[in-house]
């Protein structure tokens, strides 16, 4: 987003909901969702700690729409989606319900372009109630749960080299392995909760939520195979648990000054256990025996806000948002900072509006618990660091600058441009080291992001049509943390050299149009981009992202009509053909930083449904 690596805050009804451990799972299903927003830019002193965007959800709640509906989707891959949902009022109390299941062929995106991945099965859960109490005309309660599981198969890399510099006795006397019949997995899960008061009382209104967090993110290696592939078979298991309260109140002072006010507290408690099977080195022990390394850590860690703002009309046509908040973590870092934040919207004529601001933001790193002991217990083993040294990585702290323009071109057509630049100390990235399929972070000493994006979008009678085109950049210099992960001349070429980040794309292009003719709706849409950055092959200087994979493009084609007269309430029916040209496209390669692994994106694929309604 904006070329941000992760960084993103998801809010429910309000309520932020703790980032946790996860990397292929898909936590939250839309299947629960009434609206929403998506909010980027100089954001308002409301929005912290996570600020690359921030996916501000409202549930449906059964009040305005009870019933339900049980569908069927499925197709290429083995696909298999059954899922069901429920709402209504019972009592006084609203509620609304929705679970699924998906099984398929294809959880990962593949690391060859070959229309049929080796080892790439996928079963995930889906599971999320909502019940609301009205307890009179200006206050409710609210009760949110949710769950996730999934295990996926992690796809095989056919044709993968040996490393020469081990041997392995295995049983039977093997002396080669196959890349193509490695058996790694991983499982996710996350179970949440959230508990809310809202009070709406002529010019004051004020929620206060508890919420809390349960996930774990299990890696369970191929032994031996990892260890002749990687040096080294990993069984990693995380878990993380947080638990909050979170209140927000909003103060209507005069019809010039709307005053907004807010404090967050949470608590969390990370554990990493792993066991390690590695060769020895050194000579000590038998260069072909592996011997396990057992490395376990657990920490509670600390994060505390505050915010305060002035939605301040100076006049009729121009507001300015004023505000700052204050962030503190005591986690694996322990830092502050104030951070002010000034917003103007300006309604220069009845079609168009211009907007500015400034934000200066403070981002915490996930909370992670590597230690240099853990590090150096590998040392004269064949999972040896790159680097003999590290240090804590350190939360990010940018100024942020925004400035755009919505025109209302026609009644039907509208466009916007937005213009943004972010200069970062300690820039936040995270990438993958070694097999485990978990992201660990680390820290650029500096970063510069800046980019422009054009919008339009035309709707009339049962025609709409949208199209994005961004354009950006961001760079950094100098490895600032987790310096073990890094090879000396890594480290020495970033430490004088601004280099690409490797998850930036310089154009990305999005476009879509859809056509509603006598309860049938038909649309197409593309994305294309111009490929994010790689490593060019046999450098021995320490250069890095320096390259592209090629740029790529995928269409896809929908079609759907829904009987609204079917007995027992409406039918509907669809059919889904992605990457309707069948496009071999490469996502990521093998050769970037922290990337262990190249993917493709998905092949053409053809599902269909069938959902009842009643």
């Amino acid at each position: 987003m904006r070329n941000e690596h992760l960084n993103v805050q998801y809010r429910i009804n309000g309520v932020i909901i703790p980032d946790g451990v996860s990397f292929f799972g898909q936590g939250l299903s839309p299947r629960f969702i009434d609206s929403m927003d998506l909010v980027t830019g100089a954001l308002p002193a409301q929005y912290g700690l996570r600020t690359s965007g921030v996916v501000d959800i409202r549930t449906k709640s059964g009040l305005f729409q009870p019933g339900g509906s049980i569908g069927l989707y499925g197709g290429s891959y083995g696909t298999m989606q059954p899922s069901a949902d429920y709402g209504g009022n019972l009592a006084g109390y609203n509620y609304f319900v929705s679970g699924d299941f998906l099984h398929n062929d294809h959880g990962i995106n593949a690391p060859t372009s070959k229309y049929n991945a080796v080892h790439d099965e996928t079963n995930q859960e889906h599971g999320i109630g909502y019940v609301e109490k009205i307890i009179d005309a200006s206050s409710k309660v609210s009760v949110i749960v949710g769950s996730f599981a999934g295990r996926f198969q992690i796809p095989n890399n056919p044709g993968q080299q040996d490393n020469p510099n081990l041997t392995l006795n295995t049983v039977g006397g093997a002396t080669s392995f196959d890349s193509n019949r490695l058996n790694e997995q991983q499982t996710e899960s996350s179970n949440f909760g959230i508990v809310s008061y809202l009070s709406s009382k002529q010019d004051f209104d004020f929620q206060v939520s508890g919420f809390s967090k349960y996930s774990t993110l299990h890696f369970f290696p191929d032994n031996p195979g990892d260890i002749v592939f990687n040096g080294i078979a990993q069984d990693a298991l995380r878990r993380d648990f947080s638990s909050g309260l979170q209140g927000e109140g909003t103060y209507r002072l005069n019809p010039a000054h709307t005053l907004r006010g807010g404090v967050l507290l949470t608590g969390e408690r990370t554990n990493s256990n792993t066991t390690s099977w590695v060769l020895d080195t050194t000579g000590a022990l038998p260069a072909d025996q592996p011997y396990a390394i057992a490395d376990s850590h657990a920490k509670t860690g600390w994060t505390y806000s505050a915010f305060a703002q002035d939605e301040w009309k100076i006049l009729p046509t121009v507001t300015i948002n004023l505000g700052g908040r204050f962030d503190a973590v005591d986690t694996s870092t322990h830092e502050n900072q104030v951070s002010p934040r000034l917003n103007t919207v300006w309604q220069a004529t009845q079609t168009t509006i211009v907007h500015a601001g400034y934000a200066n933001y403070f981002t915490p790193p996930p909370f992670q618990i590597v230690s240099m002991g853990s590090v150096n217990a590998f040392n004269g083993t064949s999972a040896q660091a790159p680097s003999s040294y590290s240090t804590n990585v350190k939360a990010e702290r940018s100024h942020y600058f925004d400035i755009g323009l919505t025109q209302q071109i026609t009644p039907e057509l509208k466009a916007g441009i937005d213009v943004y630049y972010k200069y970062s100390r300690n820039l936040l990235d995270e990438g993958q080291f070694g097999a485990p399929v978990i992201l660990t972070p680390f820290n650029y000493h500096v970063g510069y992001n800046k980019g422009v994006e054009l919008s339009t979008s035309y709707e009339k009678d049962g025609f709409s049509y949208y199209g994005n085109l961004a354009i950006a950049e961001q760079k950094a210099e100098g490895i600032s943390s987790s310096q073990f992960n890094f090879d000396q001349p890594t480290l020495a070429y970033s430490a004088s050299h601004l280099v690409n980040t490797d998850h930036s794309q310089l154009m990305t292009a999005s476009a879509g149009m859809s056509y509603l003719y006598q309860g049938t709706r038909y649309s197409v849409d593309i994305i294309a981009g111009t490929g994010v950055r790689t490593s060019a092959p046999n450098v021995t200087d320490g250069t890095f992202n320096n390259g592209t994979v090629p740029s790529y493009e995928q269409v896809n084609f929908g079609v759907s009509h829904r009987f609204e007269d079917a007995p027992g309430g409406p039918l509907e029916i669809r059919a889904d053909l992605i990457n309707v040209l069948d496009e071999k496209y490469l996502i990521r390669a093998q050769s970037g930083i922290g990337v262990s692994a190249p993917q493709y994106g998905p092949r053409r694929t053809l599902s269909a449904g069938i959902r009842k309604f009643f």
